[in-house]
């Protein structure tokens, strides 16, 4: 589909509307920083020191390094798809979505999708997972610290996903992304919280053992077939921990102009990606050189940290809080989806489009319709259960790293960038893109091979 050589733009004579009619955008670089770090900084910072326990000391690293290069790469290609010819002016493409289909045409545009809602709603089901471990560690950490190490602490996870279920279905009336700026600084904060206190619990052990444990090649394994499988696992889960793609153009929907929305996303983007990659080193190298060939699943909830036992109760605690945000930031692209499908495909539906002004006590007016109750409503519900079935952290995560890393962060970018820029065939500069698309599609699949396997080992264990 070839790009369109005329611009639509709908102009407004209020000051208070965009170029596009819609109300002004108020976003800033920092907000966007907020937003992308609450979007990345999650459930794959937990496991990146058992993932580069099983890479060892050099891949692990370097394959950390690689990973922050390509989302980087990846997101500048993306953000200059937000805007259609010219950066400044041109049509705006307010979702993944609408991007591929402006530059790749419709077909791909339901490969897209399906790739985008998929992973949307699997990180979703990631965190419902996460969450019910942290709050579960938080127990486990006051019954050891009052019986002892070795005390039978058990303690189902159920009962914390379905109240997590219930926290996220009061935070699903929050009407769009828009609105969600201080729910993102809130969960960045926290973010920035667990992480620091995790990198610092690695360090003091390293301190205490005396000695940087590990070794060049990873945990030893009684075969080689075990080991290729735990190493395509870890591969999935370090890619989990990075791409955030999936909802960049959303967050880019979210900034002002001037400056030119592409130029603020690069700037957040280039800020999000260096902090994250310093911290995911430090807490992915510091948690494997404390604990060698013992590095848990979940670094602060696997303990491996037992002392002192407020600290990491405090740092569970701000995982959850983060967590109740990004897994909003995750699943307002796929509500905001179900509104505008359903009001396009039942516009005279009073079921539909009729908004109802909800006032709760102590919270400001927000508007509310019996669609949006019901479907949000069902969705909290399916992904809390599937967390349920599959509670498998690890694998779970490597799963959706694998499934999101090269269609989303690589193919589709690349593909929308040889349209915008007339990049002929067996050209240099194709050659080049086509030959690192498909080093990450191989990443792929290694990635989901070993996710798969792990998962399915663990089910039949349980």
């Amino acid at each position: 589909m070839a790009v369109q050589n005329s611009l639509q733009i709908t102009s407004s004579s209020s000051s208070a509307n965009d170029d596009d009619g819609r109300s002004k955008r108020t976003g800033t670089a920092w907000s966007a920083v907020s937003h992308i770090i609450t979007a990345i900084i999650g459930s794959g910072v937990l496991s990146l020191a058992w993932s580069v326990s099983r890479l060892g000391w050099i891949a692990g690293p370097v394959f950390l390094l690689f990973c922050a290069i390509v989302t980087y790469f990846c997101s500048i290609l993306l953000s200059d798809c937000y805007r259609t010819l010219d950066p400044v002016s041109g049509k705006r493409n307010y979702s993944y979505r609408d991007a591929v289909r402006t530059y790749l045409g419709p077909k791909r545009t339901w490969l897209a999708g399906f790739c985008q809602y998929l992973n949307l709603c699997g990180t979703s089901i990631a965190y419902v997972i996460t969450t019910a471990t942290s709050l579960r560690a938080i127990l486990k950490s006051n019954c050891y610290h009052k019986y002892g190490h070795h005390a039978r602490c058990h303690y189902g996870e159920t009962l914390f996903m379905v109240l997590f279920g219930v926290v996220q279905f009061f935070m699903s009336f929050i009407p769009d992304l828009h609105n969600m700026a201080w729910v993102s600084i809130v969960a960045a904060i926290m973010s920035f919280s667990y992480s620091f206190i995790g990198l610092g619990l690695g360090i003091a052990k390293v301190i205490e053992n005396g000695t940087i444990k590990g070794s060049i090649t990873g945990v030893p394994t009684s075969n080689a077939v075990e080991k290729l499988w735990l190493v395509f696992q870890a591969l999935g889960d370090v890619a989990f921990a990075y791409p955030y793609s999936v909802i960049l153009l959303e967050i880019q929907d979210t900034l002002k102009s001037p400056p030119p929305e592409n130029q603020t996303m690069k700037k957040a983007s280039m800020i999000s990606v260096l902090v994250t990659t310093f911290f995911y080193l430090c807490c992915g190298c510091f948690g494997y050189a404390a604990f060698g060939s013992n590095t848990p699943g979940n670094l602060l909830t696997g303990f491996g940290f037992y002392e002192p036992f407020w600290l990491v109760d405090f740092a569970n605690a701000c995982i959850v809080v983060h967590l109740v945000g990004g897994y909003q930031i995750y699943s307002q692209p796929i509500y905001a989806a179900a509104d505008r499908y359903s009001s396009r495909r039942f516009p005279n539906s009073t079921f539909v489009n009729k908004v109802y002004q909800v006032k709760l006590p102590l919270l400001p007016v927000f508007q509310l319709s019996l669609f949006r109750l019901c479907f949000r409503t069902v969705y909290v519900i399916f992904t809390t259960g599937i967390g349920i079935l599959f509670p498998y952290f690890n694998q779970v995560l490597g799963v959706l790293g694998a499934l999101n890393f090269w269609p989303l962060t690589v193919y589709f970018p690349v593909e929308m960038y040889f349209v915008q820029k007339k990049i002929g065939a067996w050209t240099t500069k194709w050659i080049v893109l086509r030959s690192f698309s498909f080093v990450c599609f191989i990443i792929s699949v290694l990635g989901l091979a070993g996710s798969i396997e792990g998962i399915i080992k663990a089910k039949l264990s349980s």
